[in-house]
């Protein structure tokens, strides 16, 4: 193939050959034509000679695609390579590029033609400013001002260079640079931006050219939120943005620029220019859209243009409310004002779309949070408050300590009540549906079950109902009203939809748990018996769905009611009862789901005599258990007994919790009998599909009353615990057998899936006991014994392909439950599962997913609690543990990457303040030095970043403190003899890291490592040090580096919900994990 040509880059490349082998890989000619182009192109962008080619080959080509081809390998070498070069090198390529962007721009007809090559030209220009402004090409800036006044389209493109500069340091730098270098661009840029501000100005005043117009907006757009608040404040900007704002082709454009100022905020030396900008701003806009319009549906019908408008409208009320609100509280004009933009942005609220509506939304949250905390600081302040507060009482944040508020807050409440009222409003009508919910509309306007959870939904949800709850701190009355005025209106019918009564009802169980209780009581008893009633009046099997979906919904949202009211508890259960026969989709999971749901919180309610009652509500429910669940699917009769699992668990007294039991297990206990019975008598009876269906039916049956019982299910366990495992082996052999015979794809039949599943489910069953059951070591001795051989000696008889992953996540749990005791087991699990899983999981890091991370997960346990077992191993053995380990964190599945690190770290830890310390660290401190080094520079490792730094930490803090007594290098091997441990690992460490990053100097690296030693014992130093090597080694630029600062994000996660468990009701009372005090 005459393309081979190309390879040979010691003299000038043949262009012509070059195009046709750029079009050949864009899909002209066959498909081994453009296998073979791809392969040449691959190698022409890794030779690292090409880029002397890229100038000659933009000057004589006429192809695009090969321009851009020859831009790429340019951009490889100025983001990779560019300090490595010689001057004359980059000074020629700066040159050059520069010139060619003059050339093409300075005349219209080429500056449009060649628009993309230049943008990308403009893109590779600012790529090579990031290395050399302002330290080598000081004059940048001014050349460029001084470039853009000669011509009209030059300055269009200087624009879009200044805007590409402006984005590359103040928005997408992180990660990118080190911070020495962002800082030292920032400050280039504001003390240079005198010139860009003159120019800008200068073209807005005196322009024709709509596009360089629209494109110094877009460019101010980007300065706006950085550049010194003079040149806005105490310019003529302000004002010629406000001038160009009526004009239709700018209107946009001037927005988004006044939505940057408005989203300044430092202090109030600019107030007044705020208050003038913004009544300005108001006439203008009453102009453009008269505050009678009707957006929602002006929306609806407008163009992309207007609907854009609509969009930044809302951008900019949010920005500026969110941080010059206040100055607006002042006279009565700037009242007016305010009360207009708030109706302008309740209005677009009720904009159908997505984005519009979580920008308003979001601005809505964070305004009632700020109305709630002012008077909840002033009700702190307020010693009645504070008294009522101290003994656990909820007071009213209302009208009983009205006369306690501050004349101002009083103001404020009046001059916010109005909108706050409407906001109420615009909550209940657009609630989001909560996650409980599973009957929902499809798009064809039927009701249906949910089959897939919707993220931004719920997101949505969560913010609605904070503002919700907050909106009902501050007027719980305005709230209860506009609820049953609503619910009232679906009963008469005139406001009845499907969706009205879901938001409304959704809105409803939002805001659990923030009214005082008799008002709550007051209000739910309204409620529920108006949906009653609404279910008895409604006919219409969908409308029913409806309906009942709602009053299992709103009665899960509030069980301190329900506990409180027994006759409504029972009806509500019984009610739920009725929808179990329902056979519409989605209600008979929601009324086992809001069974499961109230039971939890209300358990003790079930197990006594109530008052006019002859028996306890359980053992009423035990008698008609088979009516109840006859038309319930195995999966829900499942959460059914799990359910009657937690009240059993609430009777303290241990015959009538028995008894119980019994009652309840009884139906699928005469089933196993009679099967095991039957098995007795033929074995054969067990391989029959219908009667394996009905053993798993029946374990999953027990697993889900041991998950709410927990150590009182010891009874039941131990009827059915010995047949159980002998069902167990014979399937298990069952298994074996056919793999024998029929090859690995035996493995995929149905009935060994089928097998499987029973075999599993038996694991799971035993796994639950022994986790939920209390510590209590003859459970332990009672069952773990006769496993040893039907379990793991199974395990270790089986096939690879029949071995059940669970087997390893069983003998995990009851390591972590019985700690050191099982020291004497180890070698016995160690023996059977360690080398036959290895084998399984090292061939590659696909195969056996389940087995790779259960595998881990028990190690871990016998690291943590049973270490002694593992100083006893050979070291063939140690060095398998040690081998799995690495291969472990060197997974880019993150579960098993992490559980890898965590174990080493144990390991680590352990071995430290062993005898063995020396001897373990001579063997694997290098080695695993020098992987922790790999995966922390590559880039598909990022999540475990915490990880890796605390094990570096762990090594530079080991090696420093002298805990090693003996020297970490081999003494036949090395000649030179280290004075100390800590010269030998920083040579090594230097070494290790210049092999690895041949694009940095010795000094940059020597610095890294001489810094790990120093910030070893402050940790937030040590990792800030490695983000910015990690930055500077060019390894983890241009990708998103958000998993480097991960621990950051989950402190700050941590405070958050302390703050919210301090608000009445923001955390749902079904959510707090508290004993529910229904005594």
């Amino acid at each position: 193939m005459a393309a081979e040509k190309l390879r040979d880059l010691s003299q000038p490349i043949d262009v012509a050959l070059l195009d046709a082998t750029v079009a050949a890989f864009y899909g002209t000619g066959s498909k081994e034509e453009r296998t073979a182009a791809d392969q040449i192109l691959r190698d022409l962008q890794n030779n690292p000679d090409m880029w002397l080619q890229v100038m000659h080959v933009l000057q004589n080509t006429k192809h695009l695609n090969t321009k851009f081809f020859a831009l790429q390998v340019l951009e490889g070498v100025i983001k990779y390579r560019w300090n490595a070069l010689p001057v004359e090198q980059r000074d020629g390529m700066k040159n050059y590029i520069s010139e060619v962007i003059v050339q093409l721009s300075s005349n219209e007809a080429s500056f449009r033609m060649e628009r993309l090559y230049v943008n990308k030209l403009n893109v590779i220009l600012v790529q090579i400013l990031k290395h050399e402004w302002p330290v080598r090409w000081r004059s940048f800036i001014p050349d460029l001002v001084a470039a853009a006044k000669t011509s009209e389209t030059i300055c269009e493109n200087c624009m879009t260079i200044l805007k590409l500069l402006s984005e590359e340091v103040f928005d997408f730098s992180r990660g990118e640079m080190t911070q020495q270098k962002i800082k030292d661009l920032k400050q280039s840029l504001n003390s240079e931006f005198q010139l860009i501000h003159e120019l800008c100005l200068y073209v807005l005043s005196a322009s024709q050219r709509a596009e360089l117009i629209r494109a110094t907006l877009s460019t101010l757009h980007a300065f706006l939120s950085w550049i010194p608040l003079g040149y806005i404040f105490e310019s003529p900007l302000l004002e010629t943005l406000l001038k160009l704002f009526p004009v239709p082709s700018y209107r946009n454009l001037t927005l988004q620029c006044l939505t940057e100022v408005a989203a300044l905020n430092f202090g109030d030396f600019y107030n007044v220019q705020y208050v003038k900008m913004n009544s300005i701003f108001m006439v203008q806009l009453q102009a453009i859209l008269p505050p009678a319009t009707n957006i929602p549906e002006a929306y609806a019908h407008g163009s992309s243009e207007e609907q854009a408008f609509i969009q930044n409208l809302a951008l900019f009320f949010t920005s500026f409310y969110k941080f010059h609100i206040r100055v607006l509280e002042t006279t009565q004009e700037n009242i007016a004002a305010l009360l207009m933009g708030l109706e302008y942005l309740i209005s677009i609220s009720y904009v159908d779309d997505t984005e519009v509506f979580k920008v308003c939304l979001d601005y809505w949250n964070s305004l009632v949070l700020e109305l709630f905390e002012a008077e909840a600081h002033h009700n702190l302040d307020n010693p009645a408050v504070a008294a009522a507060n101290v003994l656990g009482l909820q007071m009213p944040l209302l009208p009983g300590i009205v006369d306690g508020l501050g004349p101002q807050l009083l103001q404020r409440r009046q001059l916010y009540a109005g909108p706050m009222s409407k906001l109420r409003m615009l909550m209940i009508c657009r609630m989001a549906k909560p996650e409980e919910v599973l009957i929902v509309e499809d798009e064809n306007g039927n009701i249906v079950r949910e089959t897939m959870k919707d993220n931004d939904v719920l997101v949505q949800y969560k913010i609605m109902r904070e503002t919700l709850i907050y909106l009902s701190h501050l007027d719980h009355e305005d709230t209860e009203k506009q609820m049953l005025k609503k619910l009232s209106k679906q009963l008469s019918g005139e406001d009845w939809t499907w969706n009205n009564l879901n938001t409304l009802c959704w809105a409803i169980g939002s805001i659990s748990g923030s009214m005082m209780e008799e008002q709550e009581n007051r209000f739910l008893v309204m409620v529920i018996r108006d949906l009653l009633n609404l279910c008895e009046i409604t006919k219409g099997k969908d409308n029913k769905a409806v309906i009942a979906s709602n009053i299992m919904y709103v009665v899960g949202q509030y069980p301190r009611f329900l506990r409180a009211h027994w006759k409504f508890l029972k009806t509500v259960v019984n009610k739920l009862f009725e929808f179990m026969h329902e056979t519409h989709p989605g209600v008979q999971d929601m009324a086992c789901d809001t069974f499961l749901k109230i039971v939890q919180k209300c358990k003790r309610k079930f197990v006594i005599v109530q008052v006019g009652e002859n028996e306890p509500f359980v053992s009423e429910l035990l008698s008609g258990l088979v009516t109840t669940i006859v038309d319930l699917e195995p999966h829900q009769i499942h959460t059914f007994y799990e359910s009657v699992g937690h009240m059993i668990q609430a009777e303290s007294d241990l015959q009538k919790r028995e008894e119980y039991l019994q009652r309840l297990m009884e139906l699928p206990n005469q089933k196993w009998v009679e099967i095991i019975g039957q098995a007795r008598q033929s074995v054969d009876f067990l391989k029959d599909q219908g009667v394996i269906r009905t053993v798993l039916n029946i374990l999953q049956t027990n697993t889900s009353v041991a998950t709410s019982l927990g150590t009182h299910f010891l009874s039941q366990i131990s009827l059915i615990f010995l047949d159980m495992l002998n069902v167990y082996r014979m399937y298990s052999e069952l298994i074996s057998s056919s793999i024998a015979e029929g090859g690995p794809f035996a493995s995929k039949t149905s009935y060994v899936k089928l097998l499987r599943s029973v075999k599993r489910e038996t694991l799971k069953l035993i796994e639950t006991f022994l986790d939920k059951a209390e510590d209590q070591p003859q459970i332990g001795k009672q069952f773990v014994p006769p496993m040893m051989d039907p379990v793991l000696g199974d395990y270790a008889r089986n096939l690879p392909d029949a071995r059940e992953s669970e087997v390893l996540s069983l003998f995990a749990t009851i390591i972590n439950k019985y700690k050191a005791a099982m020291i004497d087991d180890v070698p016995r699990i160690f023996e059977a599962v360690f080398q036959c899983t290895l084998e399984m999981i090292t061939k590659n890091f696909e195969d056996y997913p389940e087995h790779r991370l259960k595998f881990f997960s028990l190690l871990r346990a016998i690291a943590t609690h049973c270490f002694p077992a593992l100083i006893r191993l050979s070291s063939q053995q140690l060095k398998l543990v040690m081998d799995s380990i690495i291969w472990a964190f060197r997974h880019t599945e993150r579960n098993i990457a992490e559980t890898g690190l965590n174990l080493l770290l144990e390991m680590l830890k352990n071995f430290q303040n062993s005898e063995f310390c020396n001897q373990f660290y001579r063997t694997y401190f290098l080695s695993i030095e020098q992987e922790i080094f790999a995966v922390l520079t590559d880039t598909f490792h990022k999540p475990g970043f915490k990880l890796h730094v605390l094990v570096l930490q762990h090594l530079f803090c080991l090696v420093e403190s002298g805990a090693l007594t003996e020297p970490l290098w081999d003494v036949a091997t090395v000649p030179y003899q280290y004075p100390n441990n800590t010269m030998f690992i920083r040579e090594y460490t230097i070494k290790l890291l210049s092999t690895s990053f041949p694009n940095m100097t010795a000094s940059e690296v020597t610095q890294f490592v001489n810094g790990l030693f120093e910030s070893r014992n402050e940790l937030s130093a040590f990792k800030d040090h490695i983000r910015d090597f990690l930055v500077q080694s060019k390894e983890f630029s241009a990708q998103d580096n958000k998993d480097l600062y991960a621990e950051e994000a989950a402190a700050q996660r941590e405070r958050e919900r302390q703050r919210m468990l301090s608000i009445p009701g923001l955390i749902a009372p079904n959510e707090i994990q508290d004993e529910m005090l229904d005594t």
